[in-house]
């Protein structure tokens, strides 16, 4: 059992302090941002910024940190170039709405960075260009949206023998036993960075999907594996790949993730592990040596599940998957193949046509077996 001792508490005061200065390191590069803008402007040169170039292209891996990181290629955005001026004024406006946020000590949600620079006369057609926009921030700076305010909309929990305590100002202090909320606790920035003060698990289970996630729930599997469950729902969020990093970091737990056997579910285990080109400039948000226990695509044959027909776009994701240097090796490789040659893709739920339980007391059971042999 894991019970934070001295040591760790000292450690964690330190990373107290370090907020502070992490703060004032975070607005001096805004204002630097600034500075080169307005000292272009006085020199009557149009405003130029050179930003990593965020593409599968640009990603190498990094043996020291195991995870990919962005290559030394760079791209220009420049008032010269009438194209570049719409998302160079983008930029700019978010790097402003960034600073005001550090100063004021305020947050803010993705979602709600979108409407704010809505409401300013700022041109975003979505939000997903507005998000583009925060991340190339990231990549210019070196900084993660976190650490200028802005956060996503979360929709991850966590349930298991944990006890976290809070640090976020207004709950210093708190605790909260990860297996007293019936459904989990939220994970969102104040569990990303709580304190692990008493621990019982053995183990970390991720899951993709709700309906699984319930089904370890009420079949009691945090309890009959000592596990932490994480639900990702869907591709984890940078508080949610933290969270688990740490778990495994720090308490020392081996990480398992189960995902649906289709090149979406492939993706999502591939990040926790190697990390997302997208966010190749953010270091610390994988888990190098997480499984990825299944669904495979293997296992469609081997278990004999229900399947669907690949679709047009899940031809194109395999793809792409092929032509990404993360997915080089086995069991990534062999299971893209596998999934090209049986032209079929499977749920986790599709366990169940054995028995609603069947997930938890044979297939879960046999992969431990599985990992624990090879």
């Amino acid at each position: 059992m894991y019970v934070m001792d001295k040591t760790k508490k000292e450690k964690t005061a330190r990373m107290e302090f370090d907020l502070a200065a992490s703060r004032e390191i975070v607005l001096n590069k805004l204002k630097q941002l600034g500075g080169r803008i307005v000292e272009q402007l006085k020199l009557n040169e149009l405003p130029e910024i050179k930003l990593p170039a965020r593409s599968t292209s640009n990603i190498v891996y990094d043996a020291d940190l195991r995870q990919y990181v962005l290559g030394p290629k760079l791209v220009t955005r420049t008032a010269r170039n009438i194209k570049h001026l719409r998302p160079l004024s983008q930029l700019l406006w978010m790097a402003l709405f960034s600073k005001q946020l550090v100063e004021r000590k305020k947050t803010s949600t993705l979602r709600d960075a979108f409407y704010n620079a809505i409401g300013f006369g700022i041109d975003f057609e979505d939000q997903n260009e507005s998000d583009n926009i925060v991340t190339e921030l990231e990549s210019l700076l070196g900084v993660i949206r976190e650490d200028f305010n802005i956060y996503p909309e979360e929709r991850s929990s966590v349930f298991g023998p944990l006890v976290v305590q809070y640090n976020v100002p207004g709950y210093e202090g708190s605790r909260l036993d990860l297996t007293t909320i019936p459904d989990g606790a939220m994970i969102g920035p104040a569990m990303a960075t709580a304190k692990f003060i008493k621990c019982e698990a053995k183990q970390v289970f991720v899951v993709e999907k709700g309906a699984v996630y319930q089904r370890f729930l009420e079949e009691g599997v945090s309890k009959t594996f000592k596990a932490i469950i994480v639900h990702t729902a869907g591709q984890a969020p940078r508080a949610t790949r933290r969270f688990i990093r740490r778990l495994n970091n720090e308490l020392k737990l081996p990480v398992y993730i189960f995902t649906d056997a289709d090149p979406w579910g492939v993706h999502i285990a591939n990040v926790l592990i190697y990390g997302s080109a997208l966010a190749a400039h953010v270091k610390e948000l994988t888990t190098p040596d997480a499984y990825w226990a299944g669904l495979w695509a293997t296992d469609i044959s081997k278990y004999k599940l229900p399947a669907m027909r690949l679709n047009d776009e899940d031809t194109r994701r395999i793809a792409e998957l092929e032509k990404d240097p993360r997915y080089s090796t086995d069991p990534w490789k062999r299971e893209i193949s596998y999934f090209r040659k049986i032209q079929r893709k499977a749920e986790l739920e599709a366990l169940s046509r054995y028995s609603l339980e069947y997930i938890v007391t044979n297939y879960l059971p046999e992969k431990l077996e599985e990992i624990k042999k090879s």
